[in-house]
């Protein structure tokens, strides 16, 4: 089994776990369906706002496709909610990455 099907088993029987449905939207993007990983990191973001790491990689994937005015935008809220949750190092690599493209 490789590793997408197995994460999308655990995801079967633990639907709203943040942690494998981030785990499998890299997955996605290792494989370049960077449009399937994401709407992955759009849903998980919805449900879990708070899952820090999610907002920059959705950002690279934004900007892979072209969408820069999107990506600085997914960078700014994941900057601020890293700055509420005093996530310092997630907060300076979402800065530097929304800097990288302003």
């Amino acid at each position: 089994m490789n590793r997408i099907d197995l994460l999308k088993a655990y995801l079967a029987k633990t639907p709203d776990d943040s942690f494998l449905r981030h785990a499998l939207a890299l997955e996605l993007i290792k494989l370049k369906e960077d449009e399937k990983a994401i709407d992955l990191f759009e849903q998980l973001l919805a449900d879990d706002p708070d899952y820090v790491g999610s907002y920059y990689h959705l950002g690279r994937a934004l900007e892979r496709r072209g969408d820069t005015d999107r990506a600085v935008a997914v960078y700014q809220k994941g900057m601020e909610v890293a700055r509420r949750l005093q996530e310092d190092h997630a907060y300076r690599e979402l800065q530097q990455a929304a800097d990288d493209l302003i």
